[in-house]
């Protein structure tokens, strides 16, 4: 059976109510597609609309490798083309990640299909990613028992802080890590703009572009581990989460 991940970009191109467009972070994609794929990874881009998912602008930077080899690629200009979540069945997939970028602020949180498809890899044992503003799409997504997926677990996003530091924390419509520790998170903030990766069992999230080709390489030692079993399960006997070493 193939190893099968799902990178999840956004399909907003507005910065909310200003005139600036926004999108997906190149690099936050192709510094984790490119582990997800020398591991063995099939991997499927999706997004909340599906069809042409719009790239930030000011993050197509080919003088970086991994960016130009993915451009080349994917033949990227100013969008990729991308799955519509509500056609992703959850069970084809051990990995669902979410790239950043500002425009997640607005169509990742309290999507039903994210919050379907997010709980339902988590719960059967895959791995649930986000970097920088992906972890949005974490705000609303809720367990089988009621619970927020970030509640009582270790996590990391792009910070307050980092938000003022680019003057948008009046424009998006809230901020990420307030929100985080609001749905209960143990939010583990490293120095604005360094590379800074947390790991939960099979909840891997990393604090902003810096930390992408960190976070991909996260994703794949988690993976290999939790397939070795050489993780362990939690005192509580639960099945579904896992003390990873690292």
């Amino acid at each position: 059976m193939k190893k099968k991940a799902l990178i999840v970009v956004t399909s907003n191109s507005n910065l909310g109510n200003t005139n600036q467009k926004t999108g997906w972070f190149l690099s936050e994609v192709s510094h984790v597609y490119w582990p997800l794929h020398k591991a063995g990874f099939e991997i499927t881009f999706a997004s909340p609309v599906g069809s042409k998912a719009p790239l930030e602008e000011s993050s197509l930077k080919i003088d970086d490798p991994e960016n130009k080899t993915f451009v080349h690629k994917f033949d990227i200009r100013d969008s990729i083309d991308t799955v519509p979540l509500k056609d992703i069945k959850s069970e084809d997939y051990k990995i669902i990640y979410f790239a950043g970028g500002h425009g997640t602020m607005w169509d990742f949180p309290e999507n039903k299909y994210i919050e379907k498809i997010t709980a339902e890899i988590y719960e059967n044992n895959g791995i649930v990613a986000a970097v920088c503003h992906g972890p949005a799409a974490l705000t609303s997504v809720k367990l089988s028992d009621g619970s927020y997926l970030v509640e009582g677990k270790k996590i990391n996003s792009f910070t307050d802080e980092e938000e003022r530091d680019v003057e948008k924390d009046q424009i998006v419509p809230f901020l990420l890590e307030s929100r985080l520790r609001e749905r209960g998170a143990l939010f583990e903030a490293g120095p604005k703009w360094e590379n800074k990766v947390v790991i939960d069992g099979r909840l891997i999230t990393g604090q902003n572009p810096q930390s992408a080709s960190s976070l991909g390489e996260a994703i794949v030692r988690v993976y290999n581990q939790i397939e070795l079993g050489q993780g362990r399960q939690s005192d509580d006997g639960d099945s579904l989460h896992w003390v990873v070493q690292t």
